[in-house]
C-alpha cells in the first residue's frame, strides 16, 4: 500500500514538473554587446504568431491607417485601426505627439482591423499645454517616434499609474539629459515636452553614437523576438514579442529609448565604464520577475493585462485573448 502511494506521488510530481517545464519560455540569451555604458542583451526564441500583417504604431501612423483621437480627457484616448488588411501593436510607453497635449499610451495591445473607435490609457508628458500647438491638429495625433525614456517613467505609467509621478519622472529625465549633452534641451516651444526634448540636437547627435554602435547587433538574426539592457552595469529591463518580424520593426525605436537613457545616466567626470553583467544573470532577472505575486486585469478590447511583482523586478505581460498569445512582455528592475 505505501509502494502505492509513494509511486503515485512521484507520477504526481513528475506530471506537474512536466507541465511547469512546457510553460515556461524558452529563451536564449546572447552574448553582451556593449558601448560605453550601455550593453545589450539579444533574447532568442520562436514565434508566437506567424502572420505578417501587423504594423507598428509609427508604421500605422505614417501610413494614416490608425487614428488616435484626442478625448479632452488627460488619461484617455481613443484609437481606431481603418484598415482592412493590417493589425496595429501600440506598446505601452509609445508617444503620441499632438493633440492638446502630449501622450504615452500606457497598455501594449493588438488593434484589430477595422476596430472602430477604442478607448486606451495613457498619461501626459508635457504638462501645461491644453490647445494647440503650431499647426498641429488639435483633435488628433501627428506622429508616434519615440518612446519613454527612463525605467522610472516605465514604473509611473505602468505599475503606480500616477499622473504626478509621470510628469515629475519627465522632468528629472530632462535634466539629465541636460546635464550630460551640454546644454538644455527643454524646448521653447513647450519647455516640458518630453517628445520635444527627445528631437533636440544635441540629444539626437548623442544619442546616435550609440545606434550606430550597436544598431547591427540584430542583423542575420531571425530567431531574435525581443532584447534586454545593462546600464552602469546594471541590467535596466527587458522587452519580448510575439515575433522576430515585429521585434525587428520595433528594434530601431526601443534602442534609442535605452541608448537616451543611457546618456541621461552617464556619469561626465568619467570615461571609465562598470563591466557589464553576463548573459546569465539576465536569465535569473527574467526567471525571477516571473514568480512574481500575479495580478489580472482586463485591458481594452481582447486584452489581458497580467503584473506579475516582487521585491525587486516586476514584469508586465499583455495577451491578445483573439490571437492566443502574448503578444509583449516588459520586465522592469525595480532595485
Amino acid at each position: 500500500m505505501k509502494f502505492h502511494i509513494v509511486m503515485s506521488t512521484l507520477v504526481l510530481i513528475f506530471l506537474f514538473s512536466t507541465i511547469v517545464f512546457a510553460q515556461k519560455p524558452a529563451y536564449r540569451i546572447s552574448e553582451p554587446v556593449t558601448y560605453k555604458n550601455l550593453t545589450i542583451f539579444l533574447i532568442h526564441g520562436k514565434d508566437a504568431i506567424t502572420k505578417g500583417n501587423i504594423l507598428t504604431l509609427q508604421e500605422a501612423m505614417e501610413r494614416d491607417i490608425l487614428i488616435v483621437y484626442e478625448t479632452s480627457e488627460v488619461n484617455t484616448l481613443a484609437v481606431e485601426n481603418v484598415s482592412k488588411e493590417y493589425q496595429v501593436f501600440i506598446q505601452s510607453g509609445d508617444i503620441v505627439k499632438g493633440g492638446k497635449q502630449d501622450r504615452v499610451l500606457a497598455v501594449s495591445i493588438l488593434i484589430p482591423a477595422m476596430s472602430g473607435r477604442i478607448e486606451i490609457a495613457s498619461f501626459c508628458v508635457e504638462s501645461g499645454r491644453w490647445e494647440k500647438r503650431g499647426r498641429e491638429d488639435a483633435g488628433k495625433f501627428s506622429s508616434s517616434n519615440d518612446r519613454i525614456v527612463s525605467k522610472d517613467l516605465k514604473i509611473a505609467a505602468n505599475k503606480t499609474k500616477s499622473q504626478q509621478e509621470v510628469w515629475a519622472k519627465v522632468g528629472e529625465a530632462q535634466g539629465k539629459l541636460s546635464r550630460n549633452v551640454g546644454g538644455t534641451v527643454n524646448s521653447g516651444v513647450s519647455a516640458t515636452s518630453l517628445q520635444l526634448s527627445l528631437e533636440d540636437k544635441k540629444v539626437t547627435a548623442t544619442v546616435d553614437e550609440y545606434i550606430n554602435k550597436l544598431s547591427a547587433a540584430i542583423a542575420g538574426k531571425n530567431d531574435v523576438v525581443g532584447y534586454a539592457f545593462a546600464i552602469n552595469g546594471k541590467i535596466n529591463s527587458a522587452d519580448v514579442y510575439v515575433s522576430n518580424a515585429l521585434f525587428k520593426k520595433l528594434w530601431p525605436r526601443m534602442l534609442k529609448a535605452s541608448a537616451v537613457e543611457a546618456v541621461a545616466e552617464l556619469d561626465g567626470r568619467s570615461k571609465i565604464y562598470a563591466a557589464a553583467p553576463k548573459s546569465a544573470s539576465v536569465t535569473e532577472f527574467m526567471e525571477e520577475s516571473e514568480k512574481g505575486r500575479a495580478q489580472e486585469k482586463r485591458g481594452p478590447g481582447k486584452t489581458m493585462v497580467t503584473t506579475r511583482e516582487s521585491k525587486e523586478n516586476v514584469v508586465f505581460e499583455a495577451r491578445d485573448e483573439k490571437a492566443d498569445a502574448v503578444i509583449h512582455k516588459s520586465y522592469v528592475k525595480i532595485q
